[in-house]
């Protein structure tokens, strides 16, 4: 494959796999089953996480220029597992990346001015 060609586009379900009283979800809430569209299982974690609100987005700590989206659950494997969809899935396969069902709230990170 080309370098610059891009990957067919799959459709990954996150889903939680860590319990409720597990101590992860003490830095992040658990968002519950979210349905990406992505190029592999590692792609449909940060397609998850981008879908967060991030604090460089809002007036929030920590400083300016401070990236959090590797803190995202999504991208711990401890708290969510990755499932690719079949491809006979009623969801539709072909699209933009992004995600395709679930919400992620964008209410995990909460400003410093109200």
């Amino acid at each position: 494959m080309n370098p610059i060609e891009k990957r067919p586009l799959r459709l990954y379900r996150l889903v939680p796999s860590a319990g409720p009283g597990d101590p992860g979800w003490g830095n992040a809430p658990s968002q519950g089953d979210i349905v990406v569209r992505a190029e592999s299982p590692a792609d449909a974690r940060i397609v998850a996480a981008e879908a967060e609100l991030d604090f460089t987005e809002i007036d929030a700590k920590p400083a300016e220029g401070t990236d959090t989206r590797m803190a995202s659950a999504f991208r711990n494997e401890k708290l969510y597992t990755v499932i690719e969809e079949p491809l006979d899935s009623a969801l539709e396969n072909e699209g933009e990346r992004g995600v395709v069902q679930g919400t992620v709230s964008v209410g995990t990170i909460r400003p410093t001015q109200i």
